[in-house]
């Protein structure tokens, strides 16, 4: 918990604003068989146990994200029941 609660909604409201652009790359990746890593791309007919591990982890972030938003717009606490 910060000193000022607008930050830790500001935080929040990034976190949550993430999710959807998260949800679209996911999206795209699996539509076109290709996931975003830094400037390049991992295809998953050339590395599909790499292709599987990288949606994990954006999958992963989302929900680390939508933990993150609702934890500081919500005081959900949600570290302390995990």
């Amino acid at each position: 918990m910060t000193i000022f609660r607008s930050e830790d909604g500001l935080v929040g409201l990034i976190a949550l604003a993430l999710i959807p652009w998260i949800g679209w790359t996911v999206r795209r990746g699996l539509k076109y068989g290709k996931l975003p890593i830094g400037r390049s791309y991992v295809r998953r007919d050339e590395r599909p146990g790499v292709y599987r591990a990288l949606l994990g982890l954006w999958v992963a972030m989302a929900v680390i994200s939508a933990m993150i938003g609702l934890d500081l717009l919500f005081g959900f606490d949600v570290r302390f029941r995990l």
